[in-house]
């Protein structure tokens, strides 16, 4: 007999509008006929690749596999101006879903190169979104964890700056060690504010659950960092891609209430699966016969965002106004 009486879906889930928009992007130029690919999986989550792949749309490492005259998707992570210039040489039509907020971190490492700072990323080494940030500032130095933090020199006039998706705290945390290590240190809080949001309605719902359901990619940073603040609330915790990961009842023990949130690259209908699978497999016997019901309701009861995945309504009318960029011809 199941304990569970009610499944409850942290406030702000669902793709965030970058990895929405690059998806959409993609699926709008495969439905125009374009031969389309993406530069890299454009998201973090085997069952959005697999449904992309199923539209005609191929992921590919290389510009070298794509042929003249296709379509190539940037994701969300952005590229280097390498990379972009590599591409319109090579005659390809550029669809740039590179995220809006990303464009700004691109930015403002221009401008910290042009006024001569030493500049320091706290990133993920080899992370896309690293990567193509340093083609904006290749002399950046590039740290993580707390142990790489001591190789940062001491210089007059140091800038920091950071991965949209790095946790808040440890951008807090090296701002504070580098203001021993210079006179003049400027700070460019870059970590995302969907990201920051993300964390905090996860904390919040923890906070009022017995148990946390956490479901992204393996690989995804921002899911496992969701994953960590659970375990920090003090609250049991377990991480899964998908509704197909819950087979055993025991994992919810006594629980009465489990919430469910998820990484930036989980579609919001996988959380509604999530949430059925639940009532399904350790929902009281009043429950399980309405798994699907409660499910749905559930997700329908998240204020932001509405229940959607997509933004091909709106991108419609964006890219007729403002067409993808050309490669040459």
């Amino acid at each position: 007999m199941g304990t569970v009486e009610t499944v409850l879906i942290a406030r702000r889930t669902g793709f965030c509008y970058g990895v929405r928009e690059a998806i959409d992007y993609a699926k709008l130029a495969a439905a125009d006929g374009k031969s389309t690919h993406t530069l890299g999986q454009v998201v973090h989550n085997e069952g959005v690749i697999e449904e992309l792949q199923a539209q005609g749309i191929r992921t590919v490492d290389s510009l070298d596999d794509v042929d003249r005259g296709a379509a190539i998707v940037i994701r969300a992570h952005g590229v280097t101006p390498e990379v972009m210039a590599r591409a319109a040489d090579k005659g390809l039509e550029v669809i740039d879903g590179t995220c809006t907020w990303v464009i700004q971190e691109q930015k403002e490492l221009a401008r910290l190169v042009d006024e001569d700072y030493t500049i320091v990323l706290l990133g993920t080494p080899n992370h896309p979104e690293v990567v193509g940030l340093l083609g904006f500032a290749p002399d950046a130095i590039l740290v993580d964890e707390e142990g790489d933090w001591e190789r940062i020199p001491r210089r007059k006039r140091m800038a920091l700056i950071s991965q949209s998706t790095q946790p808040p705290w440890k951008f807090e945390k090296l701002a504070a060690y580098l203001v021993s290590h210079c006179h003049e240190l400027k700070i460019v809080n870059t970590v995302c504010p969907v990201t920051i949001r993300r964390q905090q309605d996860t904390m919040d719902l923890a906070d009022s659950v017995d148990l946390m359901v956490v479901v992204g990619g393996r690989n995804s940073a921002n899911t496992k960092e969701l994953t960590r603040l659970c375990s920090i609330a003090g609250r049991p915790v377990t991480q899964i891609e998908n509704a197909a990961d819950l087979t055993d009842a025991a994992v919810f023990g006594e629980a009465r209430i489990v919430g469910v949130t998820g990484g930036t690259s989980t579609p919001i209908e996988d959380l509604e699966g999530v949430a059925r699978r639940v009532y399904e497999l350790a929902g009281t016997d009043g429950l399980r016969s309405r798994a699907a019901e409660l499910a749905r309701a559930a997700v329908t009861a998240v204020a932001d965002p509405a229940y959607r995945s997509t933004s091909i309504g709106r991108l419609r009318t964006a890219t007729a106004s403002h067409p993808p960029i050309s490669g040459a011809a």
